[in-house]
C-alpha cells in the first residue's frame, strides 16, 4: 500500500453495487440515500459494468487501462464480503492477484466472513490488498477487532466512521498490528452527532502507539467544547483538516 493513500493516483472500482444493512453504522448509509433519489433498491446486489476494470485493456496497444501503481478504492457502494456477492468474489480476487502492480483498498463491516471467502493462495494476505474494518461503536469494536487482529491480512486499517459514541481502542492493543486509524462523523440530514472529544481520544492513543491517524470528516452534527455545530456537507472534510490533528506514524 502507498505510504500515503491520499497522495497516490487513485480510482474507484465498484465491481458490484447494493448491500444489506448490518449494524448501527448502516442506519443512514450514503449509498441508500443516493439510491433513493434514483428509485434504486439498495438491497439488490448486482455486478456493475466496471466489474472487470483492473484487467480491461486499451484497444490500440493492448495495455491495461488502469496504470500500474494506481490505488483502487474497492467496492465503496457495497461491502466486498456481502453474502449476495459470493458467486463473483473468486473472480474478483483473481483480478487482484493478476494486477499485483495495483493497490486495492476495501472497507468492510463483515470481517468475520474473510476466512470463509479468501482465495486458496491468500496465505498471510496479498501484499497489494489493504482491508479496513469499520467499528462505529464499542460493541462493534469488541466483536470485530479481535477477528480483524487475528486475520491473515498484510495491511490493516481501522475505520471509526460514522463514530457514534466514545470507543476505547486501548482494549485492542492497536500499536502491534494496525497501520492507520481513520475517524469521522456521520453525514446527511439525519446524521447522529459526533463529539470532538471522542476523536481526540482515538488520536492521542494512535500517537502514543505510533499508529497513523486521519481525522476524515466532522460529520453534519459536530460537538466541540459542549457546543453543537451543524456543518454543511461541503465543509465537513475541510473543517476536519483545519483541526490539524492528523498524524503520520514514525517508521523506525
Amino acid at each position: 500500500m502507498p505510504k500515503n493513500a491520499i497522495e497516490a493516483r487513485s480510482m474507484m472500482w465498484n465491481l458490484w453495487h447494493g448491500c444489506r444493512k448490518l449494524s448501527a453504522g448502516c442506519q443512514h448509509c450514503y449509498v441508500y440515500r443516493g439510491d433513493a433519489k434514483r428509485n434504486i433498491d439498495s438491497t439488490i446486489v448486482a455486478k456493475t459494468k466496471k466489474f472487470d476494470l483492473p484487467v480491461q485493456t486499451k484497444k490500440r496497444n493492448g495495455e491495461y487501462k488502469v496504470a500500474s501503481g494506481t490505488l483502487l478504492y474497492t467496492c465503496f457502494t457495497s461491502d466486498f464480503f456481502v453474502e449476495d456477492a459470493d458467486q463473483w468474489r473468486a473472480e474478483a480476487w483473481e483480478m487482484m492477484r493478476i494486477r499485483n502492480d495495483l493497490n486495492f483498498l476495501m472497507i468492510t463491516k463483515r470481517i468475520d466472513r474473510l476466512q470463509q471467502t479468501m482465495p486458496d493462495d491468500w496465505g498471510a494476505g496479498y501484499d497489494n490488498v489493504t482491508i479496513c474494518c469499520t467499528v462505529e461503536n464499542q460493541s462493534c469494536a469488541d466483536y470485530r477487532l479481535p477477528i480483524f487482529k487475528a486475520a491473515p491480512i498484510k495491511h490493516k486499517i481501522i475505520i471509526c466512521e460514522p463514530l457514534l459514541e466514545r470507543i476505547d481502542l486501548q482494549l485492542h492493543d492497536i500499536g502491534t498490528w494496525v497501520e492507520q486509524v481513520v475517524a469521522g462523523g456521520e453525514s446527511g440530514k439525519e446524521a447522529r452527532s459526533c463529539n470532538y472529544d471522542w476523536i481526540l481520544e482515538i488520536r492521542d492513543l494512535c500517537v502514543k502507539n505510533n499508529v497513523s491517524f486521519w481525522f476524515k470528516q466532522t460529520g453534519s452534527k459536530f460537538i466541540k467544547n459542549g457546543r453543537l455545530f451543524n456543518i454543511a456537507r461541503h465543509l465537513q472534510h475541510s473543517q476536519a483538516r483545519k483541526a490539524g490533528i492528523n498524524f503520520e506514524r514514525i517508521v523506525r
